[in-house]
């Protein structure tokens, strides 16, 4: 079980991939090259789906892409209202990328999701897309009328949601990864053949798409309660 235990500790240290040797040196983290590499993958992939784009007769790659797109656009205006088109782009990629993320180590690779520093910028940056967009829809005063609603009793309690939120949305995301990095590692460990396979379709793809998901889902519903409509 030690051997089991050290072999964890490693595993999930964000050990440093490589050194760019210019002002005394920057180390790159193993997280930040996976998310690299996450990075060109998809604009490769984006490069070649693209290349022969077609508006009679289309291909059955545009047809999927663009079922993907309206299906992305059909979701995001449903959750966020009439201002909705600015945050598709947006939304799409996050779940792109949190969606590779969460998966790549069927590849081989460790998620960088299950470093919270990834994690935490995602939920820094759905912090500013969420209020940013409460305060340029509502302007100044609507915007700060929104933290006083439904009534002002409330106000220190949405107030406290400024930082509640965007942690919910890092901690959400950190643990369910890194729980299930553990789980795989464990059963990687105590059965090394054949049981792992199983295990991975749930932990490594059903579970990795499902908080992908529940990311995207709660940036889109947080950004929605922000700018929706008075009634």
């Amino acid at each position: 079980m030690e051997g089991f235990k050290q072999a964890l500790v490693e595993s999930l240290a964000n050990e440093t991939a490589f050194t760019i040797p210019v002002l005394g040196g920057i180390p790159i983290a193993s997280a930040v090259l996976v998310s690299w590499i996450i990075m060109a993958v998809w604009m490769v992939a984006t490069l070649l789906a693209t290349r022969n784009l077609k508006v009679r007769d289309p291909g059955k790659v545009q047809v999927v892409l663009e079922s993907a797109v309206n299906f992305l656009n059909g979701f995001v205006k449903e959750t966020i209202g009439p201002h909705w088109r600015p945050f598709a782009p947006y939304l799409g990629t996050v779940a792109l990328y949190i969606g590779l993320a969460n998966i790549i180590s069927i590849f081989g690779l460790v998620p960088p999701t299950k470093d919270i520093s990834v994690t935490a910028a995602l939920a820094i940056m759905s912090l500013f897309l969420i209020y940013g967009a409460q305060f340029r829809y509502n302007g100044l005063r609507g915007g700060m009328k929104r933290f006083a609603e439904p009534m002002p009793l409330l106000t220190p309690i949405n107030l406290m949601e400024v930082a509640i939120r965007p942690l919910a949305l890092c901690m959400r995301l950190f643990g369910n990864v890194l729980g299930a990095f553990i789980i795989m590692e464990m059963i990687k460990y105590l059965v090394p053949a054949v049981v792992p396979a199983v295990f991975c379709i749930y932990f490594d793809l059903f579970d990795g798409l499902i908080q992908t998901i529940v990311f995207v889902f709660l940036t889109a519903l947080f950004a929605g309660e922000g700018i929706k409509e008075e009634e």
